[in-house]
């Protein structure tokens, strides 16, 4: 299944977190030397999900920008293991230290304050500074699109969803999937099973087949594991995947969205060796124009005609469409955006409440 390309990109700045302000947002910093990368990665690098997704675009870099950037794979969460591993990279001559985690957020503040001539980047962060960047993906673009996949295969007008934890960034993704699903489909109706874990193939697979029992055939998620996608293949309905093009897992996969890290990794690395890294005050929030994700489409079950829609749309998008505008509402009725308006970025970080049509825990 093809990843669709981008020829050009720029970056957009958004919310990612309470970060600390910098003083000026095109502040030059540039590491001592030749940009020598590393990477430590909080999963497995061959999870089939969001860690892989990382340590694949490490490996396009290191072909593209000819350096070998070394990693180090399953840190958890914690100060006392991402501490050691960073400063071993350091010791060794690494000046730019790729994350890959929420839960590195606090340490890679530590740590960038404590080296001041190293620049950090964090995926999924939540803190910045003068050379400190976190990054996360406008994912809810992307999973509008694997909507309308799904709003245009299903014949009961009943997806599902497989989540991790009911927070903003999964929220957004739940609410944009149904919401595309009825720009092709306005009957569709979509139920959200929530398992609590971000990587949990047990549980994904139990709130999967729960799904697949109340009579839906089509499948999507915002889990890190390809075991709803292997669900989907069992009970022959179809499914769309998250972070990855899942469909070397499963046919059932006829839509991926997916992170392709590199294509902004790439320039960044370029600017911070040519001494022109710029801090972000709240992080870099990217869309797919930025470069940041993008979709794996269609399958083989997808038509010509719905497979042209979802590229319309996604062309929409990259001329600056936007998801979340007026006039929307929640499941309760309450008025979330006003006619004319655009959700803020902020409101999409703490987004609490689902659209119409969105049933489920």
């Amino acid at each position: 299944m093809k990843i669709l390309r981008m020829t050009a990109f720029g970056l957009a700045f958004g919310a990612i977190g309470l970060g600390q302000s910098v003083g000026s947002a095109s502040a030059e910093f540039a590491a001592k030397g030749d940009p020598k990368p590393a990477v430590v990665l909080f999963g497995d690098s061959n999870d089939g999900g969001w860690s892989q997704s990382i340590d694949e675009s490490r490996k396009i870099l290191e072909k593209e920008l000819d350096v070998r950037i070394p990693q180090a794979e399953k840190i958890p969460e914690s100060a006392t293991a991402i501490r050691p591993a960073t400063e071993l990279f350091i010791e060794r001559g690494a000046n730019i230290i790729l994350g890959s985690a929420f839960g590195y957020s606090d340490t890679f503040k530590e740590l960038a304050e404590q080296y001041p001539d190293i620049v950090f980047i964090n995926p999924a962060g939540t803190t910045n500074g003068a050379n400190l960047k976190s990054i996360y993906g406008r994912t809810y673009e992307t999973q509008y699109l694997c909507g309308m996949v799904a709003g245009g295969l299903t014949k009961s007008n009943k997806i599902g969803f497989v989540a991790a934890n009911p927070f903003g960034l999964v929220n957004w993704t739940v609410n944009a999937y149904l919401m595309g699903a009825r720009q092709v489909n306005p009957d569709a109706q979509l139920s959200v099973v929530f398992t609590g874990a971000w990587a949990d193939p047990v549980k994904e697979r139990a709130a999967a087949e729960a799904l697949v029992e109340q009579g839906i055939d089509v499948i999507g998620q915002h889990v890190d594991t390809p075991t709803v996608q292997v669900v989907a293949g069992e009970h022959n309905i179809y499914g769309t995947g998250h972070h990855r093009d899942l469909s070397e897992f499963s046919k059932a996969t006829q839509c991926s969205s997916v992170w392709t890290w590199d294509r902004f990794l790439k320039p960044e690395i370029e600017r911070i060796a040519a001494g022109s890294f710029e801090p972000a005050a709240y992080g870099a929030f990217l869309s797919i124009n930025d470069g940041l994700i993008d979709i794996a489409c269609c399958g083989d079950a997808v038509s010509e005609e719905l497979k042209a829609k979802v590229m319309a749309e996604r062309d929409a998008i990259i001329g600056g469409k936007q998801i979340f505008a007026g006039p929307l509402s929640d499941r309760d009725g309450t008025v979330r955006v006003k006619e004319g308006e655009v959700l803020s970025d902020g409101d999409l970080w703490s987004m609490d409440w689902f659209v119409e049509g969105v049933s489920g825990q």
